[in-house]
């Protein structure tokens, strides 16, 4: 069987190439990569990998995350699809694990990431250090030590380092291209996953690195987007997604909400200094 590891891009080149480097530890190397560049070119003069590299632009200002892992996924040759944030190192063992979890299982499958500080990234790639270093997300449940786990709560879904066959992602449809700019696509896919008896796994020996980016917190340069995609997927699903950052919008007082509303409305729009002092210091590693 064949896998393709797919990576979406915009202005994070420097975390690209780690990743790649990781890519070229693997105790199973990929078969390919597959880049979308959500930019105007696509990356130059890329480091040399012991697989094929293929790379393609996606048009958008707003962030077009749903139509560019369309499009990877499209292109992809693989049998099986490892969707890998550009912001992640893949530990040695992720292409491994992720496809026996695939030849294994039908479902999607999630593995476990680590959150680095800032600086903890060095060349060559150190996965001790980074084991060392990288903390889990608060919100997430412990791996297994081994094997699989079923996952009952589908919206648990995260979409920083997941897989399944590709057959699976035609299967579910892909995801939603009317989700535009930040937030709301992968939880709309993850609403898709009990109607289309696709079970969540998550996976042993298939951990990633996250690697460290500037955390607003609340997300106030993604208001708007994140607005018009809760919107939409409350039409969708009759329910609201995102709720953690909408109830911080309503307590700072740029929304009215709560659960139970049918709309959001907007009181007023953050100001610019608003949106800079939602900006955290380098040593917050996610929001």
């Amino acid at each position: 069987m064949s896998l393709s590891v797919l990576t979406l891009v915009r202005n994070r080149r420097a975390h690209l190439e780690n990743l790649m480097e990781s890519l070229r530890a693997q105790t199973r190397l990929p078969d390919e990569l597959v880049i979308a560049c959500m930019q105007d070119a696509v990356e130059p003069d890329l480091p040399e990998l012991p697989f094929s590299v293929r790379q393609f632009t996606v048009g958008g200002d707003a962030l077009p995350l749903a139509r560019a892992r369309n499009r990877a996924a499209g292109t992809a040759s693989g049998d099986t699809l490892v969707f890998l944030d550009v912001d992640c190192i893949a530990s040695p063992t992720l292409v491994e694990r992720f496809e026996e979890a695939c030849e294994t299982e039908r479902g999607l499958f999630l593995g476990e990431v680590l959150y680095l500080p800032a600086g903890a990234v060095t060349r060559p790639l150190d996965t001790a250090k980074l084991d060392a270093l990288g903390v889990p997300h608060p919100s997430k449940p412990a791996i297994p030590a081994e094997g699989m786990r079923p996952e009952p709560e589908t919206g648990e879904f995260w979409g920083l380092s997941f897989a399944l066959a590709k057959a699976t992602w035609t299967a579910l449809g892909g995801m939603d291209e009317a989700f535009t700019g930040y937030g709301g696509e992968e939880t709309e896919l993850a609403a898709r996953l009990d109607e289309k008896g696709v079970p969540l796994w998550w996976v042993a020996g298939a951990r990633a690195y996250h690697q460290h980016h500037t955390v607003y917190s609340p997300p106030l340069h993604h208001f708007d987007a994140i607005l018009t995609n809760a919107r939409r997927f409350k039409h969708r699903h009759g329910r609201w997604c995102m709720d953690y950052w909408l109830g911080q919008f309503a307590e700072g007082g740029w929304i009215a909400w709560d659960r139970s509303c049918e709309d959001v409305e907007v009181l007023r729009r953050p100001t610019r200094e608003e949106i800079e002092a939602a900006r955290q210091p380098d040593d917050v590693r996610f929001s």
